[in-house]
């Protein structure tokens, strides 16, 4: 007897071995496209598809429609656009929808953090991102997106366009709900005032019912319709088996609808018609206002990705999407447009708009190898550049990447927070049982609408809100500032630094370093010891090295191999001939110069001394004022520094810093942040490869934008402008923003603490419950918005 395939119903070929486990059963295949195809749908939880459908499927319906639509994200070239690649590991940051409060956060971390292949998933309920980090080789992206669907949440990588797109639709939806609670309301409260007032007491009971069920007519959409976004997160909650904020809230709900529908029918006891039309109208009112506030703090760094151009110029002529534009591809820029990509300029002159970056509005000079980023905006001369980043590897997209970092992750206080607001909701349905059986004991009539009240007044939404929109808001205002996170203990660890350890060269100086003056030990002429300095120089990557390179001539010196030893200079060879560039203690520690310290940089030939050089590095000038502030706020200053010329004393001296510590290693400068006492914290500030041991091991660290990328790498923070009293302004905002916290955690404390006693004595009507939790998330939002304001 021949065999039907399970999935097309096409007859299965004699001698197939074609197979799938489904709904419990091993189900015969007929070709190795429909085995595949319907394994697919079984390792993707979606096996219902085969349960609900009225037909069998095509060949060419390979996958449900759900399915479809997920894996078009696990296909390389569609990835290019969002997935960054980091070590054996992808990262993704995606936007949510449906995601109303911490226990929708905790719920998908908790059902992600078990998933295969799963690195970390950090969930923002603020910016209703995601960042998510996975092994592609042990699972695909679809079936981690497939996860979060099964929980009743949508997810797709994060694009602006598209979340604002979702924003706005999410938030006519609201209105509509509103709208419709609104008008219930005001229909209901009149028919209210009939019932409860006694205008019409004289009336017989054939019309008091009557006005009750135009009653029940009305609040009936507000319940099936404008409230429905609260059952769906509730429900979410409960199948998985844990409390979200909106639990209470509909039973509420729910509670005094269906009394109030028996009492209608019964034609006796109370209705609470215009209550649940008033409770849902307030909700939402307060939920809308959430939302819009929030919103707020998010479209910041969401609208960074909008500075990159739709359309990019070929120098073919040929205009492609910019999300394609691959590495190596070279694409014109005109005068007045946003650069599409990250790259390097390779024909052209023009000065550059990175104001979105650093918050400097002088625009920066750029010229043939300069580097140039997605986003910013040319000034008035044409640009050849060649693409070195994928849109996805570019630097605004990893600010908007770190920046959901450091969003996402929580302050110790935060965590407990969301821990006291997940039990307190069990706290809350506990105590309000007790209550209606206390009231129902002594005053039954009473005893619903005391229930109630306790049910929606001590709803924990502030609370859980507290923090997260704090860090949001603040994260935001950095990156306006010019400083990018890269760890989340940033703003806790910035209140409490009372020692900056800080580098000399491209740090409190310039970094734009002159040769000013050329020491020659033998008979070789200056040009020819600076010749030989700057080919080895051009194996380096350090402002000193910069310093050299007008002088390189590589057809005159050509080195056969060169070694760059971090922190003390370079040592090259020709021929049999060893050449060694850097500290006089490195390259020519035999040779005995009067004055030596004026000399930075030394050059010798087989342990001979040949050339030392005097170099000149202005010092910026916003030091003084950078130091004189740290001073102020009684932090001490430490100048660490490679540099063993007399430059330190004098930028020591200039700038008043109270400890210097000069002819530093690498490791010398690690064993100098061990030596500090434990009671000191200390920020690093650096820029050079030989600072990134000493960033990676400091409490705090901070690269300079102008630094190198190792530099960067080792950092907690880069700060993009090289303005240093942008340090001070972070400070700033991060002691407010630890004050804000510590506000809203109290409001939202103290107000449970007032509330719940008096909403438990019965001196709390419901429609003052509904306002009192609404009006609590409110302020708490609000409040968390002053740090988005430059006068905080």
């Amino acid at each position: 007897m021949s065999k039907d395939c399970y999935h097309c119903s096409e007859p299965v070929p004699s001698g197939s071995h074609f197979q799938v486990d489904i709904l419990g059963e091993t189900r015969d295949m007929c070709c190795p496209g429909c085995e595949s195809v319907a394994q697919t749908i079984v390792e993707n939880g979606l096996s219902s598809y085969y349960q609900y459908r009225t037909a069998p499927a095509d060949k060419a319906d390979l996958i449900p429609e759900q399915l479809k639509a997920l894996a078009h994200y696990d296909h390389s070239e569609i990835q290019k656009e969002f997935i960054r690649t980091n070590d054996n590991h992808k990262e993704v940051t995606l936007s949510l929808d449906g995601v109303s409060c911490a226990a929708c956060a905790w719920l998908i971390e908790q059902k992600l953090a078990n998933a295969q292949g799963i690195y970390q998933i950090k969930v923002n309920t603020s910016t209703h991102r995601a960042l998510l980090s996975w092994n592609p080789e042990e699972t695909k992206l679809s079936t981690l997106l497939t996860l979060i669907h099964q929980l009743g949440y949508k997810a797709a990588p994060f694009e602006a366009d598209k979340q604002e797109q979702e924003y706005h639709r999410s938030m006519k939806q609201y209105l509509y709900r509103l709208g419709i609670a609104g008008l219930a309301t005001m229909q209901v409260m009149m028919l209210a005032v009939a019932l409860y007032l006694e205008v019409f007491g004289d009336l017989d009971s054939e019309f008091r019912n009557y006005l009750r069920y135009v009653s029940l007519v009305f609040a009936t959409p507000v319940m099936l319709y404008s409230a429905l976004p609260f059952y769906i997160n509730a429900w979410r909650s409960l199948k998985a088996k844990t409390l979200g904020m909106d639990v209470p809230v509909s039973i509420a709900m729910l509670f005094a609808y269906f009394a109030s529908v028996v009492a209608t029918v019964t034609e006796s006891g109370e209705v609470f018609f215009e209550s649940v039309a008033m409770f849902t109208f307030f909700l939402l009112l307060g939920r809308f206002l959430e939302m819009r506030a929030r919103r707020k703090a998010a479209a910041i760094t969401g609208n960074l990705l909008k500075l990159i151009p739709v359309m990019a110029t070929l120098t073919s002529g040929k205009k492609v999407p910019a999300r394609i534009l691959d590495v190596d591809d070279t694409v014109i820029v005109p005068p007045g447009e946003h650069l599409p990509a990250d790259g390097i300029v390779i024909a052209g002159y023009s000065a550059i708009d990175e104001s979105m970056f650093t918050g400097e509005s002088m625009p920066i000079a750029k010229k043939e190898t300069d580097p140039v980023y997605a986003g910013t905006i040319n000034g008035d001369g044409n640009l050849t550049i060649k693409v070195t980043k994928t849109k996805a590897d570019s630097l605004i997209s990893n600010i908007v990447k770190l920046q959901d970092e450091a969003q996402m992750s929580k302050p110790k206080v935060a965590e407990i927070a969301d821990l006291v607001a997940r039990y307190f909701v069990a706290g809350i349905l506990i105590i309000s049982a007790f209550t209606w059986f206390y009231w129902h004991e002594t005053k039954p009539d009473d005893a619903f609408w005391i229930m109630l009240s306790v049910l929606v007044a001590t709803c924990p939404c502030a609370l859980s809100l507290a923090t997260p929109t704090a860090i949001t808001c603040s994260t935001s205002r950095l990156a306006q500032l010019g400083l990018m996170l890269r760890r989340g203990h940033v703003l806790e660890t910035l209140c409490k630094v009372n020692r900056l350890v800080i580098d000399k060269t491209g740090t409190l100086t310039e970094g734009n370093i002159r040769l000013t003056q050329v020491h020659s030990f033998t008979d070789m002429s200056e040009e020819t010891a600076k010749t030989i300095a700057a080919e080895m120089e051009s194996f380096a990557n350090h402002p000193i090295a910069r310093a050299f390179s007008q002088y390189r001539d590589s057809t005159q010196t050509h080195f056969d191999s060169v070694k760059n030893i971090i922190g003390s200079g370079l040592q090259g060879y020709i021929g049999n001939d060893e050449w060694k560039i850097g500290h006089k203690a490195f390259a020519a520690q035999e040779c005995h110069l009067k004055n030596h310290q004026d000399y930075q940089v030394w050059l010798s030939k087989n342990g001979q001394a040949v050339a030392a050089f005097s170099l000149d590095d202005p010092i910026r000038q916003e030091s003084k004022t950078f130091i004189q502030s740290l001073h102020h706020l009684g932090i001490k200053v430490t100048m660490l520094t490679g540099d063993s010329s007399s430059s330190v004393e004098k930028v020591a001296n200039a700038l008043d810093i109270d400890e210097v510590i000069s002819g530093a290693t690498p490791q010398g400068k690690l064993d100098y942040l061990k030596s500090l006492p434990k009671n000191e914290v200390s920020l690093m500030v650096g820029d050079g490869i030989n600072d990134a041991p000493t960033l990676a091991g400091a409490h705090l660290s901070i690269a300079m934008g102008s630094g190198t990328d190792v530099a960067k790498a080792s950092a907690d923070m880069i700060l993009l402008g090289d303005n240093l009293t942008r340090l001070i302004e972070a400070r700033e905002l991060a002691m407010k923003t630890r004050k804000i916290i510590r506000e809203n955690l109290a409001w939202a404390l103290g107000y449970n603490a007032v509330i719940l006693p008096l909403a438990v004595m019965g001196l709390v009507a419901p429609y003052i419950a509904v306002v009192g939790m609404s009006g609590s998330s409110i302020i708490v939002v609000s409040n968390s918005l002053r740090l988005l304001k430059e006068n905080g």
